[in-house]
């Protein structure tokens, strides 16, 4: 009886350190998804800041996918649609020169995508506020580059 018990335990804490094992391997994943995805939107900001629609287009995942604060939805299939679009000639219409990242939250993450809630402020070319979002980025790892796959702000 003695024995059967001290197997039982063995057994049931032989599982528990595995399960244990498992969550740790869970979590280092995540935090290295985490990395990624957070070095991916650096990369996103950095580019976005230089005006180069190409580099920047190269920080996203495709079929990329943007809603819009007024409602709009669209959807580029390739690097190269997303390159011709003019984003930058109508943020110079209302005076934008760069912008920063005030707040970073992942919401929820896996090895190959995650989730972040994200606060970001524009300015003008003095450095002066111009206007503040809220925005969520879906970031994604395909074929072994983590880009934006989706995002969804309140900017027009």
């Amino acid at each position: 009886m003695r024995k059967t018990l001290f197997i039982a335990i063995a057994v049931a804490l032989g599982l528990s350190l595995s399960a244990f094992r498992t969550v740790d391997q869970a979590q280092e994943a995540n935090a290295e998804a985490i990395a990624g995805a957070m070095a991916a939107l650096d990369e996103f900001m950095l580019t976005f800041n230089s005006k180069d629609m190409e580099a920047w287009a190269a920080t996203l995942n495709y079929p990329h996918v943007r809603f819009a604060g007024g409602g709009g939805v669209t959807v580029w299939e390739s690097a190269e649609e997303f390159a011709m679009g003019r984003a930058f000639e109508n943020l110079a219409r209302i005076g934008w020169d760069h912008s920063h990242w005030l707040s970073r939250e992942v919401t929820m993450a896996s090895p190959n995508k995650v989730h972040i809630a994200t606060v970001f402020q524009r300015f003008n070319d003095q450095n002066e506020p111009i206007a503040r979002y809220q925005s969520l980025y879906l970031v994604t790892l395909v074929d072994g580059h983590w880009g934006t796959q989706a995002r969804s702000s309140l900017a027009p």
